[in-house]
């Protein structure tokens, strides 16, 4: 049952990322844009550069969700990679429990006011030629807040499996070629 619970927060974390590379793609031409109306033709747009801004905030918004489940976070590599898989393992879920679900509910509860204010006073851009709507971006800070517990959880499920394979001497069944139920 648990390896089914991976194998659905892979795909979704597949899911994102694809979604992400899109995204990406969208600011590298943006950025590209703004360079080439800036020294080729000497004209810029505010609201061109502000949506560098807004892209590179969502890539790296949800791609924090993307980043745990693919084990692309940041820890200690020196030390972590000596463990055995089992403590490995361990570490995991108690750092994910009592670390990183801990700040994202705290971000993630923290942030409704801030984008309540945003949406209810009709934020803006302060510049001339800037973007409307501001609340918009603010208000991806709960959403994907609200991914990164739930890749938590994948992330937790994905621990846990790995403790009871390694636990049991076993292999772990792989997530992505139908292994073992």
């Amino acid at each position: 049952m648990l390896i089914r619970v991976e194998r659905f927060y892979d795909r979704l974390s597949r899911w994102l990322g694809k979604g992400l590379s899109f995204v990406l793609l969208l600011m590298t031409l943006n950025v590209f844009y703004d360079v080439i109306m800036r020294y080729t033709f000497h004209n810029s747009s505010v609201g061109m550069q502000e949506m560098e801004w807004h892209l590179f905030s969502v890539v790296i918004l949800f791609g924090m969700s993307v980043a745990l489940i693919e084990e692309g976070h940041v820890r200690v590599d020196f030390l972590y990679d000596r463990y055995k898989p089992k403590n490995k393992a361990i570490i995991n879920i108690i750092g994910t429990i009592f670390f990183l679900l801990p700040l994202a509910l705290l971000i993630f509860f923290g942030s409704f006011d801030f984008v309540r204010d945003a949406w209810e006073i009709g934020e803006i851009s302060e510049d001339p030629g800037g973007l409307r709507y501001r609340w918009i971006i603010k208000g991806m800070i709960p959403i994907a807040f609200g991914v990164l517990i739930f890749s938590a959880v994948g992330y937790t499920v994905k621990n846990i499996n790995l403790y009871r394979f390694h636990k049991d001497g076993g292999s772990v069944p792989s997530t992505t070629d139908g292994g073992a139920q």
